[in-house]
């Protein structure tokens, strides 16, 4: 630890901007401050690159300090990096839950949609396997939104005729579906 007047004498040096007492004060403090941010942080390469920006923050803003007792004024320093370091890490991990939020609900919202196109698909095969009268009459009645009397007037056939043809082709595409 230094003296006093060493240690006013090298924060004079280091306002002045001179290199050599930049490295005097890092000497004393390194062990010290160091071991602050790695008793907060608990990681080595943390504390490293709090380190790193308490003493770059030493060199632009060394000439901020007024006097009294420097070590306070450090340490102080240190904390207010520790704290926006902390802020930085809450707002990365609001962001990332964010993200991950908005991927969880465009997933949840495609796969409806992807659930949607895979029955189609699935409708579209198993339709396929119906005989094509039974085929016709399912379209017609479902898709192009036919009566069962508008059916039975085309087809010229009587409506129970139709009605029948309609329930057991959909009785055997409903069994087709669930294969």
């Amino acid at each position: 630890m230094a003296q006093s007047d060493e240690l006013e004498q090298i924060i004079r040096g280091c306002k002045t901007g001179r290199a050599e007492s930049f490295e005097a004060l890092v000497d004393i403090y390194a062990k010290r401050c160091y071991g602050y941010f790695y008793r907060l942080t608990g990681s080595r390469a943390v504390s490293d690159d709090l380190l790193s920006e308490l003493y770059l923050k030493l060199v632009t803003k060394i000439r901020s300090y007024k006097g009294g007792v420097f070590e306070s004024w450090l340490f102080r320093t240190a904390s207010n990096i520790f704290y926006d370091y902390l802020r930085d890490k809450q707002q990365q991990k609001r962001l990332l839950e964010a993200r991950q939020s908005q991927s969880q609900a465009h997933a949840a919202a495609a796969a409806p949609k992807r659930a949607d196109a895979e029955m189609a698909d699935k409708l579209q095969v198993q339709m396929s396997r119906l005989d094509a009268d039974t085929r016709e009459l399912i379209m017609l009645r479902f898709y192009s939104q036919l009566s069962f009397k508008e059916l039975a007037k085309m087809r010229a056939e009587p409506i129970g005729t139709t009605l029948s043809k309609v329930h057991r082709g959909l009785k055997k595409l409903r069994e087709l579906m669930e294969q």
